[in-house]
Formats: structure tokens, C-alpha cells, sequence
């Protein structure tokens, strides 16, 4: 069609078009039900200016696009493509990807389920693009939301993306897993990067009553935060795939040992829940019998439990027979 090298307001017009048929899928996805507030900050925050490129996968690698591309029907691309309700690889580095921004349907599952209330202060741990960052400032203000990411290439990028659509967050550059004890207390915190376990930082930068969301395994953790030593709660039942916390190395169990067991085990996503949060821990084989013997659990029945220097994985009951230590 080439509508974009027509006129000046055509992008925003294909803009504004596009984040509304976006909003209408969450909308009809139930992401935000529980808390509606949300779908202004979703109307109001443009995606696009978040991620000038992204990359799309190809035979063999990744193909860039960007809204800067010379063909006009490659710009209109780039711009349809940024308000798809789907992940964009934003960053890749030697054929592997490094960072994301996540799928907007996800985001607003996540963010509703922080539970978020006016005048609380958020840390989110994964700058990636700001986009998560310039949500929450919409909805709380700048002064109420930090974000903290290792890279500072990333956090140069966010801030300037920020700035672009009009928020002035925090952008801190930093370890995630220390948090950010100058900018602390916090009521919630928010990590768009799977961790292996609960940095025990964040607690002592919490609130007692804040609220913790982060991916683990691949699930997504919500826990209440009784005190600086203490936090417990459930896995929500949403299914969440993120990049890895930077420095986590842990892998699921390699195919090998997995091949002796029935392939209904093996391509059960909740199966595979079960793997990734015991691998330290528990042989795939004991794994296989547990879900067994436990009519396949669901990720709801899952929880963790940190208290002072110990933290652990459970089924059904923190003090039960089924737990399992988290490094």
C-alpha cells in the first residue's frame, strides 16, 4: 500500500489504527478484567516508538525491520508488526536472543495481576525496551516507577525511548537481582526476566504487604511479602516464557535422559513446568513418577516459600512432603 511515504500524519493515523485493533484484543483476551484501568494506559502508550527495530525469524537467523527502511511498504510493515499482540525480538547478539519486548496481551495479564493501587511504588527488574516502564508510569507517574537493567546499552535505549513518547521514569543501570536500594521501599515489584530463585535483596526493599510477579520456570510466581526475611505465594496458571535473568545458565534436563519416558510426559507443557522448576533438584524420572502420582498438577497448586537465607519450591502445602530448594 505504501501509505506511509504519503503524509506526514499517515503514521500516526496507521498508528493510532493499529494500537486500537491491539487494545481490542486484549480486551476480547480478558488479560485485564480484573482491573480495566489498564486498558487506558494501552490506548494511550504507542508501542512503536519502543522499538524503532525489531527482528523476525528467518531460515537460518533473524531478518531486521525497522521504521526507518527506505521502502515505504517496509516502513508499513515495521509499524503493523509493532502493535501485532505478539513478542519482538529486540535485541540479538551472536544468533542468540538477548532481550524482547514481551507479548502486549502478557504484559497486561501481568501488570493486572500486580494489583497495583495509587500512590505505590514499583521496581521492575529488565529495562528491555520501556515500554513496561512507560505503562506503569502512565498509570502511577514517573516518580512511582523505577526500572533497572545490567546492560547499559539497554538503559541508554529505554530512556531515550521514554522520553520520546513523553515519561521520565527512573532508568537505573545496575545488577537487578541487588534491586535498587536508593530508590526503596517499594509496594510492588514487577521482573520481566525468569529467575532461578527470589533475590533476597528485594525483600528488604519491599514494604511489608508488597507484592512480588516474576517468571520462574516457566510460569509466573506472585508473592506476598510478610516482612524483609519473609514472602510467600502461588504460581498464577498463566504460562510465561522470558530470556533468563543474565548470568542464570540453568537448563532443563538434556533430551537424553528424558527419551525413557513416555512422550505424553515429554510434550506436556505442564510437565515441562515441573522439570524447569526442579532441575537442580529432583532426576526427571522421580519428576515423571510425582506428576503421575499427582493426576498431573496444574501450575496452581505450585507455590514458593523464601524465609531468611532458605528458599524452596512446593506442591500443595509449603511444609508438605513435596518440596524442593531453590538455589
Amino acid at each position: 500500500m505504501g501509505a506511509l511515504s504519503k503524509e506526514p500524519g499517515t503514521v500516526a493515523d496507521l498508528a493510532m489504527a493499529a494500537r486500537a485493533a491491539l487494545v481490542g484484543e486484549i480486551d476480547r483476551s480478558g488479560a485485564w478484567d480484573a482491573d480495566p484501568a489498564w486498558r487506558e494506559a494501552f490506548e494511550a502508550v504507542p508501542r512503536h516508538l519502543f522499538v524503532p527495530y525489531y527482528y523476525v525469524g528467518v531460515m537460518g537467523g533473524f531478518e531486521r525491520v525497522w521504521g526507518q527502511d527506505p521502502d515505504p511498504g517496509q516502513r508499513e510493515r515495521w509499524l503493523r508488526g509493532a502493535y501485532v499482540d505478539a513478542p519482538l525480538a529486540t535485541r540479538v547478539r551472536d544468533g542468540e536472543l538477548v532481550s524482547s519486548s514481551s507479548q502486549p496481551s502478557l504484559m497486561a495479564k501481568m501488570l493486572t495481576e500486580l494489583e497495583v493501587r495509587d500512590g505505590d511504588a514499583v521496581l521492575e527488574i529488565g529495562a528491555g525496551t520501556g515500554y513496561n516502564a512507560a505503562l506503569l508510569a502512565h498509570r502511577l507517574g514517573d516518580g512511582l516507577v523505577t526500572t533497572v537493567d545490567l546492560d547499559p546499552e539497554i538503559t541508554e535505549s529505554a530512556r531515550q525511548h521514554l522520553a520520546t513518547a513523553g515519561y521520565h521514569p527512573a532508568v537505573v543501570t545496575g545488577d537487578g537481582a541487588r534491586g535498587v536500594p536508593e530508590r526503596a521501599p517499594f509496594d510492588r515489584i514487577i521482573a520481566t526476566c525468569r529467575l532461578p530463585s527470589i533475590p533476597r535483596p528485594w525483600l528488604s526493599q519491599c514494604r511489608p504487604g508488597a507484592r512480588i510477579l516474576a517468571p520462574m520456570a516457566t510460569g509466573l510466581i506472585a508473592l506476598h511479602v510478610r516482612d524483609t526475611r519473609h514472602a510467600e505465594g502461588r504460581f498464577l496458571h498463566t504460562p510465561a516464557y522470558f530470556v533468563p535473568l543474565r548470568g542464570d545458565t540453568r537448563l532443563e534436563p538434556e533430551a537424553p535422559y528424558l527419551g525413557a519416558l513416555p512422550r505424553r510426559a515429554r510434550g506436556h507443557e505442564l510437565f515441562r513446568f515441573l522439570l524447569a522448576l526442579t532441575v537442580d533438584s529432583v532426576d526427571p524420572f522421580e519428576a515423571y513418577a510425582l506428576w503421575e502420582r499427582e493426576n498431573r498438577p496444574v501450575r496452581e497448586r505450585y507455590g514458593v516459600t523464601v524465609s531468611g537465607a532458605d528458599a524452596w519450591a512446593w506442591l500443595d502445602d509449603p511444609e508438605g512432603p513435596h518440596v524442593w530448594p531453590l538455589p
